[in-house]
């Protein structure tokens, strides 16, 4: 969520804030639990590099096989869900 607001800067931070004020995003992550497959996600995809919030989000996209990853961020478009799968995305 840190780096969802640090990129919608001030205009999409309100907006952001609304959706998880109605429910809407629900971000349920538990990173202690998840650490070995977002490490080896990150290591998977070291030389594009992968950031750890990055990894996360991969990682919570397996989790929650009905996500749809809302991103500005075009390294969605490489990475791979279950090391095959593309990441559904909505980019602007």
């Amino acid at each position: 969520m840190s780096e969802a607001f640090h990129l919608l800067g001030r205009r999409g931070q309100s907006k952001l804030a609304t959706l998880l004020g109605r429910g809407l995003a629900t971000p349920r992550f538990d990173l202690e639990t998840e650490l070995e497959p977002v490490l080896a996600l990150m290591d998977k995809y070291a030389d594009v590099p992968m950031s750890l919030a990055d990894a996360c989000l991969v990682r919570m996209t397996e989790i929650q096989a009905d996500s749809v990853l809302l991103t500005t961020d075009r390294d969605f478009l490489v990475y791979r869900r279950h090391s095959r799968q593309i990441i559904p995305c909505l980019l602007p």
